[in-house]
């Protein structure tokens, strides 16, 4: 039997890397070949490719989008691509590798293996993983602080603070946590945009830049300045620095770079500081302000964004926007943001089960399990039906999105926490109305869907028997 290899990672380590294992496991298992797959995820890596397991195979999927320690298999057949290409063209992959097309990795050193991935990706590719990586070493800190704050409350909404009398010690102390962790959340994102680009020279920098964003009130935003800026320069500063004699690695990498670089980064965010917040607190007012005068048009962007790309890019900014917002005291526009990404998976779940015959049988399995991943505010399980047919299904899910959504907000709902789906209904303002609001957007996607498919089946149906009919007579 004929054997390969695949690693794969998303930039969260939720969903996509677990998806493209088993995109790629079903489509090995059907074209007869054995495969290992290490995942890079949330909890670190698991299944880890050994030396061992590089002996006797015809080469190496590499689905991620992000770093994976690429350079082991230098020297052996590889192939790179983004994680979602694992999950929507599996086979493709595979027969690639076994029709031995692959080229060799070439074994180069760490900054020309920088330099050849930077010049082999596109520049938006780049920005987006650099960006993605600040965003999924973000997220634990978001979802921790967020929640322990969003606990406090049930003592209720003054109990951290010891002149009410409502105060509680235990409440005060979670309030005192998350409200650390939560503190933390650009500075982490903005060290690992720019530890994603330069490494750990550029983190330190990074870090610096996000603490003096959070200072300034520059926030988000300077943050994602801070980040980039740290990770270029440092790359610019690391490549000046290249003639230094061996002997003063030591000095450039602990004492000059990041003297340099903290000094540069924190003298740029110093003096960007304060335009940048002017402009930060005028996007955060703006978006205040339309929950007020139009939710209406503000729940059709957000449930738009959320459903766009399920956890992409565009997903992930009206997430983070919700988080900030959460960050200053608005408990409203979260609301919005997690009905409309709660909602695509319940979608596929109501849909496989009162649609039935508009679904095989595979399928059906699969939306059973989306009744776990939506209840969890996960919103890429809709993914591997989205990817089917997807002029048609993400328009149907960006619909049901806006009506969740603009359910949400016209009800003024309050949701205090950035995640956690149905888990944290005893935090939310109105729960039973929240729901009432997800389940009505989810039935309205469910039944557009589910009509779409039984129509589709039936269509093909006709046509089949029909071939087969003029077949016959001829």
């Amino acid at each position: 039997m004929k054997k390969i290899i695949a690693v794969t990672g998303c930039p969260t380590g939720i969903a996509h890397t677990f998806m493209a294992e088993e995109a790629l496991k079903t489509a090995a298992k059907k074209l007869n070949v054995e495969i290992k797959i290490e995942t890079n995820g949330a909890s670190g890596v698991e299944n880890e490719i050994t030396p061992e397991d590089l002996k006797n195979i015809y080469g190496i999927i590499i689905a991620a989008d992000k770093d994976v320690n690429a350079e082991r298999f230098n020297g052996l057949p590889v192939i790179e691509v983004p994680v979602k290409e694992a999950i929507h063209h599996p086979a493709d992959l595979i027969n690639k590798v076994i029709s031995g097309q692959l080229s060799r990795r070439q074994g180069i050193s760490s900054a020309s293996v920088t330099a050849e991935k930077h010049e082999q990706e596109s520049f938006g590719r780049q920005i987006y993983k650099h960006l993605m990586s600040g965003v999924s070493n973000m997220l634990p800190f978001v979802v921790a602080g967020g929640i322990l704050i969003a606990i406090s409350f049930l003592w209720g909404i003054y109990s951290a603070d010891p002149n009410s009398p409502q105060y509680s010690a235990i409440a005060a102390t979670l309030m005192q946590v998350g409200q650390q962790a939560f503190s933390i959340m650009v500075p982490v994102f903005t060290a690992y945009i720019a530890w994603s680009i330069s490494g750990r020279a550029g983190m330190v920098a990074g870090f610096v830049g996000g603490l003096l964003a959070n200072a300034t009130g520059a926030g988000f935003l300077g943050g994602i300045i801070a980040g980039f800026a740290a990770g270029y320069f440092m790359l610019l500063v690391r490549r000046l620095l290249d003639g230094l004699p061996r002997q003063y690695e030591g000095l450039k990498s602990i004492f000059i770079m990041p003297l340099i670089g903290v000094l540069v980064i924190g003298v740029l965010m110093v003096l960007l500081g304060k335009p940048v917040a002017a402009i930060n607190n005028g996007m955060m007012d703006w978006l205040s302000s339309l929950q007020q005068a139009n939710p209406i048009l503000l729940g059709i962007v957000v449930g738009a964004m959320c459903s766009f790309d399920f956890g992409g890019p565009v997903n992930k900014a009206a997430y983070v926007t919700g988080t900030l917002l959460l960050g200053q005291g608005n408990f409203f526009f979260m609301a919005g943001v997690s009905a409309a990404c709660i909602t695509p998976p319940l979608v596929i779940a109501l849909a496989t089960t009162f649609f039935p015959k508009g679904f095989s049988e595979e399928e059906r399995a699969a939306g059973m399990v989306n009744y776990i991943l939506g209840c969890t505010h996960i919103t890429e399980g809709a993914i591997p039906f989205a990817a089917k047919d997807p002029l048609r299904v993400i328009p149907m899910m960006m619909i049901a999105s806006s009506i969740s959504a603009v359910l949400s907000y016209s009800m003024h709902i309050e949701v205090p926490a950035p995640h956690g789906g149905f888990l944290i209904l005893p935090l939310v303002s109105k729960p039973l109305m929240w729901v009432l609001c997800i389940l009505a957007g989810s039935a309205c996607g469910a039944v557009m869907l589910g009509t779409w498919r039984l129509w589709n089946n039936r269509k093909q149906t006709t046509a089949g028997l029909q071939t087969g009919g003029q077949n016959a007579t001829l």
